[in-house]
């Protein structure tokens, strides 16, 4: 486990003294103030003002991800010795990371870092853009931060994927990537983004890139990414909001749409993530089709409030 500052130290006991500083009601039943043991959700933010510099953002991006992933119950929770992990940001469009249309790689590269840290034998990095993925993968910044580390950074198309049954309530059989299915853990690591069609694009809308044949996905997009996410069964989220794209999403491509937020979300409930991603976007989270959805099917609940819930200032 990383070492924390006397500083960071001081911050977290701040924060479990002082649940009203982040919007916890006493009486509910988030336990921001337990100092030990997993919990459903966890925020870590950014205490410090104005704009990092580039220094600055890497160091502090990685330091969030980090403290997120402790405060959650740390990787080996989640990661035995010897398994094969497949982490899934968004690199769907050939844009720089300054643009946040897809996954900061430093928030990537963490979490492979850790999870070979917990005994993993494999690591994979992957997507299925939108884009071409040897335009896309090197534009994002997530390979050269994560072959360094080990990760197999895997380049994905439509031979290999196999037709699956998902069982939904619009998606019956459809063409799904299996390796992603079928490794030993998947850590879903989203950016939250605008998305012109959807509203957000967050963790249950990133399980997309997991199929091919999306077309059908505009026809109902609430329900068939309900019916993806239950499929794949999420066991953890990674929610990246560093970087925020507030508008013309989910490509962006201008620099005055991003806001600078500094803050990593994790948890087990990707319908809780999405309702706080929401907010970060400045919607409410009962606006947003995919995250009712989500709780209509009992993904997960949109109160993300109400759940075991500790969040962590990193100054």
């Amino acid at each position: 486990m990383q070492k924390h500052s006397r500083r960071e130290f001081l911050a977290h006991s701040a924060v479990a003294a002082g649940a009203f500083a982040f919007g916890v009601q006493p009486g509910s039943q988030s336990q921001a103030a337990e100092a030990s043991g997993p919990s459903d959700m966890a925020i870590a933010r950014w205490q410090g003002t104005g704009t990092p510099d580039d220094k600055q953002f890497k160091e502090l991006s990685v330091k969030l991800t980090e403290r997120a992933i402790e405060a959650l119950g740390g990787i080996k929770r989640f990661v035995s010795r010897g398994a094969v992990v497949w982490i899934k940001p968004n690199i769907a469009f050939e844009r720089k990371p300054e643009l946040a249309a897809t996954t900061n790689p430093d928030v990537v590269a963490t979490l492979v870092r850790l999870c070979f840290d917990a005994g993993a034998k494999t690591v994979r990095v992957g997507d299925n853009p939108v884009h071409d993925a040897r335009r896309t993968y090197p534009t994002s910044g997530i390979p050269e931060a994560v072959e360094k580390l080990g990760a197999e950074v895997v380049y994905l198309d439509r031979a290999r994927t196999r037709e699956m049954k998902v069982d939904g309530e619009r998606l019956k059989m459809h063409p799904v990537f299996p390796e992603m299915v079928e490794c030993d853990l998947m850590i879903n690591v989203p950016i939250v983004k605008h998305h012109g069609l959807a509203r957000a694009t967050m963790c249950m809308k990133n399980y997309m890139g997991v199929v091919e044949n999306r077309r059908v996905f505009h026809q109902d997009i609430a329900t068939c990414v309900a019916d993806i996410t239950r499929f794949m069964k999420p066991r953890i989220c990674v929610l990246d909001a560093t970087r925020v794209l507030l508008r013309n999403g989910p490509t962006g491509g201008r620099i005055e749409d991003v806001d600078v937020q500094m803050q990593v979300a994790a948890g087990i409930d990707p319908v809780a993530l999405d309702a706080w991603g929401a907010e970060r976007l400045g919607v409410k989270p009962n606006e947003i089709g995919t995250i009712t959805k989500g709780q209509e099917f009992g993904l997960g609940k949109m109160d993300y409030r109400t759940l075991s819930l500790r969040e962590v200032v990193v100054v």
